[in-house]
């Protein structure tokens, strides 16, 4: 019943979480106006708005993915690498489906209990999978021993799609973070790129500080109202706001306090500025209000779009935090996986095409760089001459093979089946407590209305 109950709220508020990840490489540019009702009418608007692509073939797979700039031409191209080397008679029917439709349409399954209407593939946010799977566990197919080596992917990027020891997705887009900054400006301040390597947060507000009383820049903008930096500090030293079971870990959680107190130290030494929305905070980059941003790897599109800043910009790793164990220079923001659902129509032919392509095909992740700037989270592609070529955007540095080599070493976390109720609170209390509140009775209320989504999902 705490199932039922829990996602008949569901879509209602994955639509609304799901605009806080507006900017990441794979996501929806914007939200889905549907929602789930007895009759299923849901399905049909999302079905009515779809466009449908092909790569013809007598042994077809129908997949739902987004963006027609990313993701479909990613699973096109995998398709005709799989159809030329492998089944000549393979096809794909590509659906067209925004992300808050996948979610919708797999929520209108799960209710009726009946999984038909479901696609053979389906791509879905990382940090969305948990809650679906947790409550519609029969409508995904088991990988874990389907031959498919999920050695070739960073551990912090499987967990996403691993339930209970038990692996559902194969890894696709990287939400690496980076940290992209300004060389000019370094320099002009007597910085290099180097200065900013393999640093803690403490050498970063130092840094921040001078460069700042030199400049009037901050180094970095944030969006006020999201907590996206600060689980990106958390997951650098495999923290989280989850404990292992999926319950919120937010009261007495040290490493959560510790980012927040890193946060508040470079707000008020000008270090950060917050900015009150998405667009504002892509605006500081790109009128050149700030020296850098640290952000998942997709953020590079959005710096790339200035013409103007070519040769001007360097990547580097993201500060660790001091005080936690584990604490280390990589972390996560982003990203997507492909899963096989029980509808599948043939699953050795779903796997088999899985396998060979986005687990195992370094020529398909070399063929979609340059279209769709999809970087790999597949570990093999970072050794590949089209990675290792310097980008003269960037410095003339090899930033995707670099990419590639910092994904392999985020460290995993614990994730959860209420990723967004617990981050929505979590947020709210972190605003909170920024703007002067009391850290216990902010952090307290957080728990407390985490716990109550805990409950209703069955967690407690």
């Amino acid at each position: 019943m705490k199932k039922k109950i829990l996602s008949i709220m569901l879509v209602g508020a994955l639509v609304a979480s799901m605009g806080a990840m507006a900017g990441c490489g794979s996501s929806d540019s914007s939200s889905s106006d549907t929602t789930t009702t007895d009759d299923g009418s849901a399905a049909a608007e999302a079905e009515e708005d779809s466009s449908t692509t092909s790569v013809e073939g007598t042994e077809t797979l129908t997949v739902w993915t987004w963006d027609a700039s990313f993701n479909i031409p990613a699973m096109e191209e995998a398709a005709r690498i799989y159809k030329e080397e492998v089944n000549e008679n393979f096809g794909v029917t590509i659906v067209e489906t925004l992300s808050d439709d996948c979610e919708t349409l797999l929520t209108t399954a799960g209710e009726a209990g009946d999984f038909s209407t479901l696609p053979d593939i389906v791509l879905m946010q990382d940090n969305s999978y948990q809650k679906f799977v947790y409550l519609y566990p029969d409508a995904f197919t088991d990988l874990t021993d389907s031959g498919i080596d999920f050695s070739n992917f960073p551990e912090g990027k499987v967990s996403y799609s691993t339930v209970d020891g038990k692996n559902y997705g194969v890894p696709f887009d990287n939400g690496t973070v980076v940290g992209a900054y300004r060389i000019d400006i370094l320099e002009e301040c007597g910085y290099t790129i180097e200065d900013l390597e393999d640093i803690t947060w403490d050498e970063f507000i130092t840094i921040g500080t001078d460069i700042y009383e030199q400049t009037g820049m901050a180094m970095i903008s944030s969006q006020a109202d999201s907590p996206d930096l600060l689980l990106e500090m958390l997951q650098s030293a495999g923290a989280s706001l989850f404990n292992e079971d999926g319950t919120a870990n937010l009261v007495g959680n040290s490493a959560l306090e510790e980012c927040i107190n890193y946060y508040i130290e470079m707000k008020e030494a000008g270090v950060l500025m917050e900015v009150n929305s998405w667009d504002d905070y892509v605006s500081s980059i790109t009128t050149g209000a700030v020296v850098g941003t640290i952000n998942g790897c997709w953020i590079c599109a959005t710096i790339m779009s200035v013409e103007d800043f070519s040769g001007l910009w360097d990547i580097t790793n993201m500060p660790a935090l001091t005080e936690t164990a584990g604490a280390t220079n990589y972390s996560n923001n982003g990203g997507s996986s492909w899963y096989i659902t029980s509808n599948c129509s043939n699953v050795d032919l779903a796997i088999d095409f899985l396998n060979y392509t986005f687990a195992g095909s370094v020529e398909l992740y070399e063929n979609i760089l340059p279209t769709t700037a999809a970087i790999a989270t597949y570990i093999p592609a970072g050794d590949s001459d089209v990675y290792s070529e310097p980008q003269e955007f960037w410095n003339g540095e090899a930033i995707y093979a670099q990419i590639v080599e910092y994904a392999a070493q985020v460290p995993s976390n614990n994730v959860s089946a209420m990723y967004y109720d617990a981050r929505g609170y979590a947020g709210t209390a972190i605003t909170n407590i920024v703007n002067g509140s009391d850290y216990e009775t902010e952090i307290e209320d957080a728990q407390s209305q985490s716990d109550f989504a805990g409950e209703n999902l069955g967690l407690q």
